[in-house]
């Protein structure tokens, strides 16, 4: 079954010698095959908007691939070269901060060759 947390955690790191401060994980979906978490993206530039890493179950035990969606992107809103640059960032950040939280199995650079979904 799955649990959902709400909560904010701090998480600092660094990107390209910039820090990035995720202040609020505004939701957790934890379960033992897959799950994700979201941001909120108003204090990256972003007002209301949101980010997600998420990991599918492909069966016999894997993960897939450990992905990343936005509210920006995911309907089409207008975003400048430089706006969709720092989306990346921000997002491969949380891909890796996801993957670091929950998955142990295997590398980062190994779980972004798998699947996205087993179908």
């Amino acid at each position: 079954m799955a649990k959902i947390i709400k909560n904010t955690i701090k998480y600092n790191t660094t990107i390209m010698g910039k820090k990035i401060t995720f202040e609020e994980i505004t939701l957790r979906l934890v379960v033992s095959n897959g799950g994700g978490i979201e941001i909120d993206l108003t204090r990256k530039g972003f007002k209301g908007q949101k980010m997600s890493a998420y990991a599918n179950y492909l069966g016999g035990g894997m993960l897939g691939k450990v992905c990343v969606n936005n509210t920006i992107q995911a309907f089409n809103r207008p975003c400048t070269d430089k706006q969709k640059a720092k989306l990346d960032k921000i997002g491969e950040e949380l891909k890796r901060y996801y993957f670091e939280c929950y998955h142990k199995q295997q590398s980062y650079e190994q779980n972004q060759t798998m699947p996205v979904s087993a179908y």
